[in-house]
């Protein structure tokens, strides 16, 4: 992945995670790399909005290791997210602080803020920054973090850049902003769907309402 990410051209992580996504459903199964690689082209993207995205990016970067790291040790059984869960749930271990099932949660609920993000600025390229991040972090994160996390990113929140600035950082070299709006749209419209099916399995295990410690 570290190369995928080394060789991404400026402006292209919203492409780059559409091809990704376009690999993640396989037979049924929620593919783990695949899924990964989405989450890590996202981190690109939050980079872009700065340090307010500090305290996120952390948190995904850990989860995303976490979830590399039972891959690796059998990539052939865990090639499937679900059966790193049944895993955990089979050995009484899914919701232990440092557990693969605690991990895919919170990614799933990092993506979940990303989409309600982009799908916001999509629909209004001029509203403010900063009011979308925290409606987004209101709808999507807020609700499973306790005080500490909800006022660290209250604080962040006054760091949040310009609108403007944020989207010609998302733009590819020579891209028009309507192709970039189409690429969002496309990138949202793939994305909902694959987390509306991990948050279901999530549930079929209670492993849904998890929140922070």
């Amino acid at each position: 992945m570290k190369r995928r990410r080394e060789g991404m051209e400026k402006g292209s992580e919203i492409r780059s995670a559409i091809e990704e996504l376009s690999m993640v459903k396989l037979e049924g199964q929620i593919s783990t790399i695949p899924f990964l690689n989405v989450c890590n082209t996202v981190l690109q993207v939050l980079d872009k909005i700065g340090p307010t995205m500090a305290v996120l990016r952390q948190d995904i970067h850990q989860n995303i290791q976490r979830l590399e790291k039972i891959y690796e040790v059998d990539p052939s059984l865990y090639s499937n997210l679900v059966e790193i869960v049944k895993k955990e749930v089979n050995e009484g271990s899914a919701r232990t602080v440092a557990s693969c099932s605690r991990a895919l949660v919170w990614l799933t609920r990092a993506m979940d803020f990303t989409v309600a993000l982009l799908d916001k600025l999509a629909e209004d390229p001029g509203q403010s920054l900063a009011q979308v991040v925290e409606s987004s972090y209101t709808k999507t994160l807020k609700p499973w973090h306790g005080w500490i996390s909800s006022a660290a990113y209250k604080v962040a929140l006054q760091l949040v850049p310009e609108n403007k600035t944020f989207i010609s950082l998302l733009l590819a070299e020579g891209e028009e902003y309507s192709m970039l709006n189409e690429e969002i749209r496309n990138f949202v419209s793939l994305l909902l769907p694959l987390l509306n099916e991990i948050h279901a399995f999530l549930r079929t295990f209670r492993l849904d309402k998890l929140k922070t410690l």
